[in-house]
């Protein structure tokens, strides 16, 4: 069964590409349109739209929450480790299982009540330096992350799921240089081990 299911990973590769291609697209537009803006005030020939304030904080409102969603893939987000290596193999997976659920629960929150909100309150206003656009564009960055956030979980309850059974490792994301990492860690690791030999010494 997980032979079978582990052919779709390639599925959520994909989907990880295009969401971190869409950030970076983000950001770009975001520095290009604030250079301009803040350039536009002391350079005469170049503009300084009314709109750039408000572009620039809704494409800011999708690059967070797309980011977050990365994050669950990666296993970056922020998490208590302290008491890791005090607690049973068993335990910690068992936690982990909680936390997806708990996640996955927050994710379908946020897309079902983030799609009420923007087709409610959102369709009902505008922007201000653009009164021919819709203010939904400002509320859906949260149903969007929603759906986001529900696939990346899903691949990490079912790494989960599959080491429990399989009784097996598992990484919490799926990151592509997780080798390079670990030897980096190592690396720094090392040098401050030699660092403080060396001020012992003296």
């Amino acid at each position: 069964m997980f032979e079978r299911l582990d052919k779709i990973k390639p599925i959520y590769d994909v989907v990880y590409k295009v969401v971190l291609f869409i950030c970076k697209i983000l950001l770009i537009a975001d520095i290009l349109i604030t250079t301009m803006a803040v350039m536009g005030r002391y350079i005469s020939f170049i503009p300084d739209p009314s709109w750039s304030e408000e572009v620039v904080l809704t494409l800011m409102s999708y690059m967070a929450v797309l980011s977050a969603a990365l994050a669950i893939r990666r296993g970056a987000h922020i998490r208590m480790t302290a008491f890791d290596r005090f607690l049973p193999e068993k335990l910690l997976k068992a936690l982990d299982l909680v936390a997806d659920f708990m996640v996955l629960t927050f994710a379908f929150i946020m897309l079902v009540v983030g799609t009420n909100y923007a087709a409610t309150i959102g369709s009902k206003g505008t922007y201000v330096s653009m009164p021919s656009v819709s203010r939904i564009w400002m509320y859906l960055p949260v149903p969007v992350a929603g759906a986001a956030m529900i696939v990346f979980e899903l691949e990490t309850l079912y790494a989960h799921i599959k080491s429990i059974v399989l009784k097996t490792d598992y990484s919490a994301g799926a990151i592509e240089d997780k080798d390079e990492i670990t030897e980096a860690l190592k690396k720094a690791a090392a040098e401050e081990a030699e660092m403080a030999g060396k001020e012992s010494d003296k």
